[in-house]
């Protein structure tokens, strides 16, 4: 992946926080977010101390039925500006499709463009059998496996009062055909100004997977919306050259007001 291709994946798989099968939070009911959401992100680039805005990523949810279940079909789609499609020109879109009653995947599309390179990618998750169906094949995964898109939405539930500074979170994830055993680590609460406004906020720190633009370990850090929205408005890390960070400019439909915002920009 790309520098902005990685940081689209991290907005999702950061704050993600999916647990294994068998702990109390598999199987949460959905009372964060609303069928009809929109959230969009500015990504932006950062060397010697200066933020160039590179792109934005925004996510929408909807409300349709999938084989007759009722389902959230969630879409991310990331994009680089205009003056950076000359550098690398990206065009991403992931679609998820939830279903509403265990808050798990069903159906998981990946179609990319990154600079003349393409990729399609398309899940079938058969919760009978735990395996995931791929152009490539089928493969085992674990009971409460999410994909890297669902996993946000389905973190957005948990119930972060029960959580204590330091606990870790493990979580399952199934992407190009593999399953990562991730976790993230609750730092605890604090107030951040960002692009939309000073909010008070969760604070985590996700293990990483050391890659060709991100270092492995706990270098990345994520703020959620400290209010029943549990909305991601701010990520950050360094990269192997200068550093990233992701502030969400704009937000709709959201289905509990908006608490966490001490003041507005």
């Amino acid at each position: 992946m790309k520098v902005f291709t990685s940081v689209l994946f991290l907005i999702l798989l950061a704050i993600s926080s999916p647990i294994r099968a068998g702990d109390e939070f598999c199987g949460v009911t959905n009372t964060a977010f609303s069928y009809n959401e929109s959230i969009t992100y500015r990504v932006y680039y950062t060397l010697a101390g200066v933020y160039i805005a590179a792109g934005e990523a925004v996510f929408t949810t909807s409300l349709e039925q999938l084989k007759d279940r009722p389902v959230y079909h969630i879409t991310g789609e990331g994009k680089t500006y205009s003056f950076y499609d000359n550098f690398f020109k990206v065009r991403d879109k992931y679609e998820t499709f939830i279903d509403t009653a265990t808050m798990q995947p069903l159906k998981f599309i990946r179609n990319v463009f990154e600079g003349g390179y393409k990729k399609y990618e398309n899940v079938s998750f058969n919760k009978v059998t735990n395996t995931a169906v791929t152009t490539d094949g089928v493969f085992k995964v674990p009971e409460c496996v999410q994909d890297v898109l669902s996993s946000i939405y389905y973190a957005r539930n948990i119930d972060f009062k029960k959580m204590k500074p330091n606990d870790t979170i493990p979580f399952s994830m199934f992407l190009d055909n593999q399953v990562y055993s991730l976790y993230i680590r609750y730092l605890g609460k604090e107030t951040v100004k960002t692009k939309y406004g000073k909010f008070k906020t969760i604070k985590f720190k996700p293990l990483l997977i050391k890659g060709t633009i991100f270092e492995g370990g706990e270098k990345m850090t994520v703020w959620v919306s400290d209010d029943p929205n549990h909305i991601p408005v701010r990520v950050e890390s360094p990269i192997s050259v200068g550093s990233v960070k992701v502030d969400m400019v704009d937000f709709r439909n959201r289905r509990w007001p908006l608490t966490s915002l001490v003041d507005v920009r």
